[in-house]
Formats: structure tokens, sequence, C-alpha cells
């Protein structure tokens, strides 16, 4: 399927930001949802932004996932070795990754669609079945607890 194909890394990169940095449960999300996908395929043509539905459906994905009792479960050890990029700090990733992994799941949905993805207060909303309202507030104490968890690191980590 050629939407799959084009939509796959950049679903997964969402994933990967929403799960902090859990690779695994990132790829179980986006072939969840690619799934969810497929079978509406042949009601797609109702939908004006394909792309932006299969974002929709990954955030859902994910907090459905959040929300079940397993989902507490971490698996321990190392993260996996990625090709390293060289405009990249590998410190700095790792600091964002561990703060993100501290807000709470809606929290996380939030900044990831919001700062991550780029959308506006009411496409937010929407994906998260929200108000506008919810949206803005659970951004702001979002940010401030990014803010807290990263303290003065976030300045001596982009400094390098």
């Amino acid at each position: 399927m050629e939407f799959a194909a084009g939509r796959a890394n950049h679903l997964f990169r969402s994933a990967c930001l929403l799960t902090s940095g859990d690779v695994h449960l990132a790829e179980d999300l986006v072939q969840e949802t690619l799934g969810r996908m497929y079978a509406l395929w042949g009601r797609m043509s109702r939908i004006d932004n394909p792309a932006g539905y299969a974002q929709t459906v990954l955030v859902r994905t994910f907090l459905t996932h959040r929300r079940r009792r397993s989902a507490t479960e971490r698996p321990l050890g190392e993260l996996p070795d990625r090709a390293e990029h060289s405009d990249e700090d590998p410190a700095l990733r790792l600091a964002l990754l561990d703060a993100l992994g501290r807000l709470a799941p809606k929290d996380r949905a939030v900044v990831v669609l919001r700062y991550w993805e780029d959308r506006s207060v009411e496409e937010t909303a929407d994906a998260m079945h929200v108000s506008s309202a919810a949206v803005r507030t659970r951004s702001v104490r979002a940010l401030a607890k990014l803010r807290e968890h990263l303290g003065g690191s976030l300045a001596e980590l982009s400094a390098h």
C-alpha cells in the first residue's frame, strides 16, 4: 500500500516521541495505526486529509494503550543503536525523551501534536476529543513540567 510506505516513517517518529523513545512500542503503535487505516481504506474518500487522520489514529491508539493496565510495564535495557546524525546531540535527545517520558500521556500527546506535528489548538483538540480550552491549559501545564524536568540542563546540553 503506497500510503503506508509513504507515511510509516513520519508516524514512527511521532510514535517514538509519544512513547518517550520506546521504539518497540512505537513500532506496535504504527502497525496498529496502519492496520486501522487499511480497514478503513474503502471509506477514505470521505476523509479530506488521510495523513492527518493517520496522525489522529496514532494518538488515539497511544492514549488507548496507556489506559490499559499492561501499559505500565516497561522493558529494561539500553536504547538500541541508531544511525547517528552529525547535527544531532545524543545527550540533548535523551534528555528531551526522558523529560517527555515523565509527562502524563495526555500531556505528552498535546506536546507532540502541538509542537512536533505543528497542529493548531483546534486540530489537537479534535484529535484528542477534548475542548480547545483543555488543549491550551494542558499545553501550558505540560510545557511548565518540561521546563521543571529539564531545569538548567537544557541550556547546558544545547550549548555543546
